[in-house]
């Protein structure tokens, strides 16, 4: 056994630590995430006392008010406590005679950790006495039984008047236990006197009577239990077992066997040969691996186990030094430590990585133990490892798994929920707001897809590490998935905090990017809940953030908004109109079209007109497109409602022809689902042909920023409909992604200059009108005619005079009016008079 053994080695150093004056609920929470047994109170900076989970059996569960009576209250006081340079003997002695499972630890009058029971069960070197002893010989044969009716108070009286740290509990079909780390969870969070049953972990697990104990601490260890249940020879309970009942009496027992084993041995050496070779065949099926090395650290034999965890036999490795092993990974101070270690107390235990001789890295759990003779020599040293390489990999794993997002390493969406519950009630207490930041990246879409998926991901990396640069210690970065995360931001003083963080957070994503030789930059769109304000849960924050980072994005991108609650009458409202929207769709009644004349700045005559759609709603009235065109894009009904307008469309110009007057061309402006629509030239041609329409009679409109993606396949498609004879117009030139460049390469036949420089004439912007002549010089260059949108005034008119403006559209010259307004108009002089002039009701 270890008895000298230093208890600094194995000692818990993170100790859970409170004031008297925390509620009891509060500090049993603490114990029950952290898992452990005991909590330090301290009072101005000392050790007041202690409260462990046995003490959970003195609380009266039919009560809550007790549940929240200061932990003070309910505290041992004074702690026992045994210095830091005490051996592990010493300590257990101290345990014994007290009558205690926790002691603290102190070194210089300070605390440095917690010793329980527990820890010196797993460190006194027990393996071969809980080899040679089976389970009956030290599991408790009278355990508690209850039914699962029992209530949790009685049940807790039963285990504290009969001094039992756990009992069975008879679930129906099945058997479950409850234990005092159960107690403990209970007033973390009290479930009231509930029925047993309900509270109990099931199923219990069980070990036969005649098992060796070495098999029950490695179940225990593995399910991560305290206690099992021992079955007889007929499968009927017989008792419990626990790690308390492995230390009962486990030393005077191991000192026993372990002098009758030496006796026998030298017996056996004495008397036969055949006790020796049944010797080796223990030791030859072990499964632990053993070496054994002379003083000088030179292998001397090694049995077949560890032949089988390394890939060596006794002759690759007779006389050399077990350094043969060694991966490079553990430094020199490591290995001087260890035989440091090794030669003080003459026992090691540790965990290694080493080599395999197929130069496969593993980790072993390893121990060394110095083997004296009477005067105290080194003979031998015997190491016996376990591979527990697999082992540690699945913890891993799993716990990444479970919590982290595979690429950034960042709290996936689990675990950050947990945090942001946890936060809730940390800003409840103390009465300080939260906020909750909804981070969206935009044109993500456009990196991933143009320069690679490989590309995206390390952007996704770069930005993570950015945004975690500009964040508070305290606060959390979370990713979601895709292109979103989410930024926990606890103990802000006020909302102009959260603010000024999400401020940050947009600069440093919308600088620069470089990758892979890739220099370009993105953005990002920020939506902030606060805590209380905006939701009391984590699911109602992490939803109202969203709602306003949508509104970030519909309000110019790269900016970020606050969640106010009338934005949940919006988001229904905006739920309604897109119901009443795939209805009128699917009805085909409701929309109304109009045509805005294009006149000639020369004689003013009609020379074409833009088709514009109106939704005229049975209750909200003329439902303008700028409500309804983004929403039909966002909810994709947007190809449905093209096609419509499509249809009614060609259903006037028919009607013009079958009426005898003379059309002109029709523009229509196209949305980037239906530019992108397979075979959508096709289409259009034949519903043209099929109503004997020409297709030099309609002019698509486009913006240059639908090309933005992907230039060459959009401009194949633009020359398939040029050939088509259709006529192509770029609009809003001058403002978005306008590239000069472009013009070059785009079968356009006109371009329209952004009504923004025609508004600025009034001012008498010089750079407006430098613009305004560039454009429309270097169109004529290239054999564009030009369009000059939004006319409103007389002045306006009277300005463009002076460049080369081939079309004007605005209300100066007609306002948008119903198709036989329009039909009227072209059966008189083609020359519309222009009405008073307006700036207001923009609805083209």
């Amino acid at each position: 056994m270890n008895q000298d053994l230093s208890i600094s080695r194995i000692m818990q150093t993170g100790m859970l630590q409170c004031s008297p004056q925390t509620p009891l609920s509060e500090a049993a929470s603490r114990m029950a995430e952290r898992q452990c047994s005991s909590i330090l109170v301290v009072d101005d900076g000392r050790p007041a006392g202690i409260w462990t989970e046995h003490d959970a059996l003195a609380i009266d569960f039919s009560d809550k008010s007790e549940m929240r009576c200061p932990i003070g209250e309910r505290m041992n006081s004074p702690v026992a406590t045994i210095g830091a340079q005490e051996t592990l003997g010493e300590a257990a002695l101290s345990l014994k005679a007290l009558g205690y499972r926790h002691l603290l630890v102190i070194d210089d009058d300070e605390p440095v950790g917690i010793l329980s029971q527990t820890d010196i069960a797993l460190n006194q070197g027990l393996e071969p006495y809980l080899r040679l002893r089976e389970v009956q010989a030290a599991m408790r044969t009278t355990p508690i039984a209850l039914p699962g009716k029992t209530l949790l108070a009685d049940a807790a009286v039963r285990m504290r008047s009969q001094a039992n740290e756990a009992v069975v509990v008879f679930c129906g079909d099945e058997l479950g236990i409850l234990t005092e780390r159960d107690l403990v969870r209970f007033i973390a969070r009290h479930p009231g006197n509930t029925a047993i049953e309900e509270l109990a972990s099931q199923p219990l697990l069980t070990i036969d009577e005649d098992s060796p104990l070495l098999k029950a601490r490695d179940m225990l260890l593995n399910h991560r239990v305290r206690h099992l249940a021992v079955l007889d020879g007929e499968g009927r309970i017989k008792g419990l077992l626990g790690f308390r009942d492995m230390l009962v009496g486990a030393e005077q027992f191991y000192l026993k066997d372990l002098r009758d084993a030496l006796e026998q041995r030298d017996s056996a050496l004495s008397r036969s040969r055949q006790h020796l070779q049944l010797a080796e065949k223990v030791i030859d099926s072990s499964l632990e691996g053993i070496i054994i090395t002379d003083p000088e650290v030179r292998i001397e034999f090694v049995n077949p186990a560890f032949t089988h965890l390394t890939g060596y036999t006794l002759e690759d490795v007779a006389g050399r030094n077990p350094g043969v092993l060694s991966s490079g990974r553990q430094n020199a101070a490591f290995y001087r430590k260890m035989w440091e270690t090794l030669q003080q107390t003459g026992f090691w235990r540790g965990e290694v990585w080493n080599r395999k001789k197929s130069g496969e890295l593993y980790l072993e759990l390893l121990t060394i133990t110095a083997i004296t003779d009477d005067q105290g020599n080194t003979q031998h040293y015997a190491g016996l490892f376990t591979d527990i390489t697999h082992m540690r990999e699945n913890e891993q794993q799993i716990r990444h798994l479970a919590y982290y997002d595979a690429l950034t390493r960042l709290p996936n969406r689990r675990l950050l929920e947990d945090r942001i519950t946890l936060a809730i009630r940390h800003a409840h207490r103390s009465k300080a707001p939260l906020a909750l930041v909804f981070i969206d990246l935009d044109h993500f879409k456009q990196v991933n897809d143009t320069l690679g998926h490989a590309l995206g991901d390390e952007l996704l990396l770069q930005v993570s590490e950015r945004m975690g640069q500009n964040l508070r210690e305290d606060d959390t970065l979370a990713r979601l998935g895709g292109d979103e995360f989410i930024a926990l931001l606890p103990d802000i003083s006020e909302f102009s905090e959260a603010t000024r963080i999400a401020q940050r957070l947009i600069e440093t994503v919308s600088a620069p990017f470089c990758i892979e030789r890739h220099t370009f930059r993105i953005g990002c769109s920020l939506g902030i809940s606060l805590y209380p304000d905006d939701g009391t849960t984590a699911e109602a924050l992490i939803q109202n953030a969203d709602a306003a980072m949508y509104r970030a994005k519909d309000e110019g991108r790269n900016t970020y908004r606050l969640y106010r609650s009338e934005m949940d009458a919006r988001a229904r409202d905006h739920l309604t109109l897109e119901t009443e929207l795939r209805n009128m769709l699917e009805q085909g009644d409701g929309l109304v079209m109009h045509y805005q004349p294009l006149v000639s700045r020369r004689d003013g005559t009609i020379q074409s007109a833009e088709a514009l759609v109106r939704w005229q709603h049975p209750d909200r009235g003329l439902v303008s497109p700028g409500d309804f065109i983004p929403l039909a894009e966002r909810s994709g009904l947007i190809l449905p409602l093209g096609d419509r307008i499509l249809d009614r469309i060609i259903s006037d110009m028919t009607r013009w022809q079958a009426e005898g007057q003379t059309p002109v061309p029709v523009a229509i402006n196209l949305s980037a689902a239906q530019f992108w629509q397979a075979g959508f030239a096709k289409t259009v041609a034949e519903k043209l042909d099929a109503a004997g329409i020409a297709p030099e009679l309609i002019i698509f409109e486009l913006t240059e920023s639908m090309l933005l993606n992907k230039q060459e396949q959009g401009i194949a498609i633009l020359r398939s409909l040029s050939r088509r004879g259709f006529h192509i117009s770029l609009d809003d030139f001058g403002t978005g992604y306008s590239s000069l460049s472009y013009l070059q390469t785009i079968p356009a036949d006109s371009l329209k200059i952004d009504r923004s420089f025609i508004v600025a004439l009034d001012d008498n912007t010089r750079s407006s009108r430098s613009i305004i002549a560039a454009i429309a010089s270097l169109a004529h260059e290239l054999g564009l005619s030009v369009i000059a949108e939004g006319v409103e005034t007389q002045q306006q008119w009277d300005q463009l005079g002076h460049y080369a403006i081939d079309l004007i559209q605005g209300f100066y010259t007609a306002r948008p009016m119903p198709p036989d307004s329009l039909a009227t108009l072209l059966n008189a002089d083609r020359k519309p008079a222009a009405p008073s002039p307006r700036t207001a009701d923009r609805t083209e």
